[in-house]
Parts: structure tokens; sequence; C-alpha cells
């Protein structure tokens, strides 16, 4: 095409989609590839044979391709939020392989011929490993429930999380069976008495052995780290959807109603010296590798008169208006895009007068026009517009809040041209006469059209510019009757009346309402300027004349439905992970001593969320309700063994430690493997994901100590105490467990 079109006309690509979702799938690829390799490393240190990290290196990869396969299988592509599940799914799938290859060592040392440790060991927790992947799947598939952009985004993460979970059951039953057969050896290991009193199993068990002695001075002091926690967790910013790290950024420039459109192109072309001026200043400040000023800037694009099409999902174009222009501004390095927005804010704010010009970053939730709104609703407008006034005052005594404005804009001055009706009638003149005889006068009126070879020209006649340079000329204009020989100046039967005019009037729900709107400062969140006005806006919206009402809007809007949805999608699964515990159990009590230890899992990733200085939005939100099924399916296996002992006849004390002994390398495995492989999606995959994997991290750390060491005190009150858990002849009465 370029060979076609004039030499001094540049073709050029502002926005390249395609280019950004190739560069995203590289970056989640190579965090999938680095997260593979922790896992396995994870394995070898933990196992301390190569044999075993062999076996889970070969297990990892067979678990990928069967869960490639059903989700290709089920329509669902390789894009961003696939890729980052199955980072997300790496201590998942990792754990059930682990479990059933622990179990086959164990039935090795325990002297059994390869053959039929092989099959015995997975099989002896097959129960536990079914139950506990069914608890996974069921803590995931809610957020298919999940309505509107934000479930059809999420849409994916169930689905694959749920092929991962299957497949590595499928793996873990067929696969590690067969590959530990020929892999694992079996080695000399110490019978669990011995372990009891070597090494860091004794010193979990005397640990352990001190908590139920000690069971509810440990418990009340958990309670304690708990509120502490819970403290540090209410302190934490909230932002439901952060800003997107991407090239592209754009500035929307708002002139006054009435502004031509000579005059929005001067404002956006000085905008555009303001932004090169700023960018060329931040790469002195910023230089290269080679030490030399560099090149911010990769292309500037200004749409005059409307917005450009849409290039991004949560970008909506303007309609076409005079007093609007938006630059889309690109840059070379996308970590640039969040500092340079602040500093061209700040520099269009000093060198571009008579403009409203907002520097805005891409969010990646639904569109929001203003972070933060408060709407006015009612029908008087000189009333909507004295409450605004009072909502701008208290916005403009909060330090952070910045670019205050409103969505009806300005009154304009306008002029109007009343006509008299009795004065009308009597000189045989209509309101249509006024207004074409008006119109004609000043703007001029199509009489008839030139021929001119194949071009036609239309003649319009209108005053000439001497007569029509005053408004008080246009009252000496003769009105003429279009059904009759009548005739009368316009001063005879009309007046003229000035007045200040609202142009643009906005209705929500049938009733109008007006909004008052600002941006949080740089570095500053909505939340923080929420906050901060919540209690003069209660006063405010009590002062109110009846028949109006005060909404809030903007990101705290959005925040409060995704909450509630979110909060759909926890109850259900917590009510269906309790429904299989039941099952499992063939108890209604022990499932509230499974999830007692999964309190202080959200508080631990709530405090991650604190310490690493993260907002508290929808994807934390998503990761916290996803530590419900991970943890509750590493205490079911724990419980496996306990029931194992217990049917054994072994005591209270030694069943739950013993348990605990036994689990610990595979706990300690699996969540060292799930906290290391979300490393590379935290430190790649962008604000988006950061929360995600800092509340999932934060809170598997936790409640792994929660449930080595806090489950057996809770379990060891329910039967020594409440005895509501019945142990049969290995309980004892007192308080003290020989």
């Amino acid at each position: 095409m370029k060979t076609q079109l004039p030499e001094d006309l540049i073709m050029a690509r502002t926005s390249d989609q395609p280019g950004q979702v190739t560069e995203n799938v590289d970056l989640f690829m190579d965090s999938l590839y680095e997260a593979i390799i922790l896992v396995v490393i994870v394995s070898l240190i933990g196992f301390w044979d190569w044999r075993s990290a062999l076996l889970m290196g070969l297990a990892i990869p067979i678990t990928l391709f069967i869960t490639f396969g059903m989700a290709h299988a089920l329509g669902i592509d390789l894009q961003q939020v696939s890729i980052a599940t199955l980072i997300i799914a790496l201590g998942l799938l990792v754990d059930v392989p682990v479990v059933a290859g622990d179990a086959i060592k164990n039935s090795l040392a325990g002297g059994q011929p390869p053959l039929i440790a092989s099959w015995l060991g997975p099989t002896k927790l097959i129960t536990a490993i079914i139950f506990a992947t069914v608890t996974n799947i069921v803590a995931y598939l809610p957020f298919l429930t999940l309505p509107g952009s934000t479930g059809e985004f999420l849409y994916s993460l169930p689905i694959v999380l749920t092929c991962s979970l299957v497949a590595a059951l499928i793996v873990a039953t067929v696969f590690i069976p067969f590959l530990g057969y020929f892999l694992l050896k079996a080695k000399p290991q110490l019978p669990i008495e011995e372990r009891r009193k070597q090494g860091f199993p004794a010193f979990y068990y005397r640990v352990g052995e001190w908590g139920i002695n000690h069971r509810w001075k440990v418990l009340f002091g958990s309670l304690i780290l708990l509120a502490g926690g819970a403290l540090a967790a209410s302190r934490l910013k909230s932002d439901f959807f952060p800003k997107d790290l991407s090239y592209l950024s754009y500035l929307d420039v708002w002139l006054p109603e009435d502004a031509p459109l000579s005059a929005t192109n001067e404002a956006a072309r000085r905008a555009e010296e303001v932004v090169r001026e700023a960018a060329q200043e931040y790469g002195k400040v910023h230089p290269g590798k080679d030490g030399k000023p560099r090149e911010v800037l990769e292309s500037f694009t200004t749409f005059v008169g409307g917005g450009g099409p849409r290039f991004w999902f949560s970008v909506s174009p303007e309609l076409q208006q005079l007093n609007y222009a938006q630059l889309i501004i690109q840059v070379r390095d996308k970590h640039d895009t969040n500092p340079l927005i602040g500093i061209f804010q700040r520099a269009l704010d000093d060198k571009v007068p008579g403009a409203r010009i907002d520097a805005r970053q891409l969010d990646t939730g639904k569109p929001i026009p203003m972070p933060v709104e408060v709407r006015i609703a009612g029908e008087d407008m000189a009333t909507l517009r004295q409450e605004a006034e009072k909502v701008k005052n208290i916005l403009r005594a909060t330090s952070y809040a910045q670019r205050i404005r409103d969505d009806w804009g300005e009154d304009s001055f306008s002029v109007k041209l009343e006509t008299d009706p009795d004065r009308a009638n009597a000189a045989g003149i209509t309101n249509l006469d006024v207004a074409a005889s008006s119109a004609t006068g000043i703007s001029g009126g199509q009489v008839t059209v030139l021929r001119e070879g194949d071009k036609q020209i239309p003649v319009v006649t209108r005053l000439r510019m001497e007569e029509r340079a005053q408004l008080a000329d246009v009252q000496n204009l003769y009105v003429y009757s279009m059904q009759g020989p009548q005739k009368a100046l316009l001063r005879q039967v009309s007046s003229v009346d000035h007045e200040m005019q609202t142009e643009t009037i906005r209705r929500r729900n049938q009733f109008r309402t007006i909004t008052v709107g600002c941006m949080p400062e740089a570095g500053h969140l909505p939340s923080e300027v929420a906050s901060a006005i919540r209690p003069q806006l209660a006063a405010f919206a009590n002062q109110l004349p009846p028949g109006y009402r005060m909404e809030i809007g903007g990101s705290e809007e959005e925040q409060v439905k995704g909450f509630k949805n979110l909060v759909v999608v926890l109850l259900i699964s917590v009510a269906a992970i309790f429904l299989s515990l039941v099952y499992q159990f063939k108890n209604a009590i022990k499932p509230f001593v499974v999830f007692a230890a999964v309190p202080y899992g959200i508080v631990g990733g709530l405090t991650a969320l604190w310490i690493t200085g993260t907002p508290f939005g929808f994807m934390a939100f998503l990761g916290i309700i996803s530590l419900v099924g991970l943890i509750v399916s590493h205490i079911i296996v724990l419980f496996d063994f306990i029931e194992e002992k217990h049917a054994a006849g072994e005591p209270l004390k030694e069943a739950v430690l013993d348990a605990g002994i036994m689990r610990l390398r595979p706990v300690l495995i699996t969540v060292l493997a799930l906290v290391i492989a979300l490393v590379p999606l935290a430190l790649r995959g962008g604000p988006l994901w950061e929360p995600m994997c800092y509340a999932q991290m934060g809170g598997m750390i936790c409640a792994t100590f929660i449930t080595l060491l806090l489950v057996p005190v809770i379990y060891s009150i329910f039967v020594l105490d409440l005895k509501i858990i019945k142990w049969g002849a290995a309980s004892r009465p007192n308080s003290e467990v020989e």
C-alpha cells in the first residue's frame, strides 16, 4: 500500500495489540519454564534424592501435556490467563505426585517389593488424594458464575485449573506407580519411634507435644496472632483493578463547550509540545546503559474533534465533539509509563492554559470515566448545581484530589429570540415565519443551485456583514409570512433575551443526575480519596432536600459489585468443600476442625499484601478465595494419616504427631514448590497478577505452620476437652496426654 500512497504521507502502526499479545504470551511462557525448573530443584532439595526429583521432573511435563490436551478439547486458547493459571497450578500439580511418590518410598522402606510398593503406596492414600483433588476443584469452579466482563476475562482460569488437577490425579494413579517402579529404590528408613528422637522430626515432635499439653494457651496465643494479623490487614489500601503495564497511555483534552475546532487543535498541538519536552527531560534524568540521554517516546497520535478508534478494551471512544481531542502516547519501555503519567500531568497543568487535560493510564478492568465519582439525582437543575458545588468543595479540601469537575460542564452564554404570540397573531405571523426569517438573515438560506460542469454549487442568501454585525441589527429584519402578504419588523413581534444555559443535561434511571468526579494525585489510590471524604459525604447526604439522593460511583461502586460477586463465589466454594468433607469423614464435626486453619491462612495472605505494600483488589480477593481449597486439601491428607493411626490403636498424641511427621516432607515440598513457582509470575506478571501471587504465597506459608502445629492442637481440644470427636479407648480424661 505504501507504494500507492503519496511520498509525504506517513503510514505507521500506533497501536499493535497482536504484538503486545505475543510479547505477553512469551513472557508468561518464560515464567512457566522458570517455575518448572524451580519446582524440580525444590523436589531435589526436599527429597535429597535424584531419583525422586527425576520422578517429579517427568511427572510435571506429562501433567502439563494432558492439561493442554484437555484445555484444547474444551476450546481454551493459549493466552495470559490460561498460562498464568498453569503457573498457579504448578504447586497443586506437584502436591498429588509428591504424596504418591512419598507413599511409594515409605512402602519400599517398609520392606515391600517394588511391584507391590508401586501400587500399594498410592492406593492406600487414594481416597485422601481424590478428595483433596475434589476440594481444590470445587474451590475454583464457582468462578464460572462471575458475571460480566470480569467473568469472561477469568473464564479460562477455573477450567484450566480443573483440567490440571484431573491430569495430576491421572498422573499420580497411573504414571507415578509405573515410573516409580523403575526409578525409585528402597532406602533404609528409621521407624517412626526413632524418627521422633532424631533430626528435625524430633524437634517437631517436641514442639507439637508441648503444644498439645498446653493446648488452650497455644490456641489463645494463636488467636492473638490472628487478631494482630487482622489489624495489619485492616490497614490495607484497596484498588479494584490496577493500572495495566503497557506501552500506551493517552491524554483527554477538553475545552469549553462552545470552543471551535481550531482552538481544540491548537490546545492539542501545545499538549504535544509539552509532552515531548517532558519526555526529553525524563530521558536525560534517566539515561540509557551507555550513560547518554535516551529516547523515551516511540510515537504520538492525535485525534481532534473526537476520539480515535477503540485501541484498548477499557477505553471507550468519545463521540465527535468540536471541543475534544485525544492524544495516544506510545513509549519504548513500558516500565516508563507509570512514572511518566505524573510528570506529564504536572507539565500540562502548568503550561497549557484554557484546557482541561487528563493524562491517563490504561485500566485492566471495566471502563471507569472517573476513579472517584459522587452522583446527585433530582429534578431542579439549579438545586443540582448548588449541591454539586458543595461536593466539589469537599473534594477541594482533600489534599490529594485533583482535577475536580462535573459531567454537565460550565454554563454557556446563550441568546434567545422570544416570540410574542399576541403581536405575531395580530400581524399574521407564525413562529415558523419568525424562525425561518431570523435563521436566513443570520446563517443564510439556500435559494437555488448553480450548475458548473459536473458540480452543483448552492446559492445562499443572508444579510451583509455590516447588517448582522450587532445583535440589535437582527431586530431590524423583516419577517414575511409564508401564507400571505403580511410582513412585520422582527422587533415588533419578538424580543431578545440573554441567559446562561446548561449545554449538557444527563439522566440516570430517568432522573436528572449530575456527577462530580476527580482524579487522585499521582502516588495515591482512588480508595484513599474516597476514605478521606466519606465522613463529609455522609453529612452531606443527610442535608439533601427531599426528593434528592446521593450515590457513590467510580471505582468504589465497581469494587462493591465485584466483591459481592466474589463473596457469593466464596460461599459456594465453602459449602461445596464442607459437603465433600462430611461425605469423606462421615462426620459433621471434623470439617470444622479442618476449616479452623483457614482464617489463619487468609490473615497470612492479607499480611503478605500489607508487608509488600500491595493494594487489596479483585485479584487479591481471588487469591484469598483459592487459599481455602489449598489449605483444606493439605489437611485432608493429614487427617487420613491420623485416622490410619487411630485405626491402628495408637494414643491421640502419638497419632496426631506421627501423622505430622509422615506429612512433614510432602507438605514442606509442596508448599515450597507452590511459593517458588509463583515467584516468576509475581516478578513478571505485572500489577494484575502480583496481588494474587503475594496473597497465595503469604497464605500458604502461614497455613503450613498452622497445618503442622495448630491442627493437632485443635484436634486434641475437640477430643479431650470438648469431647465432640470420639477417640475410643485412646482418649484420656485428664488434660495431659501420656
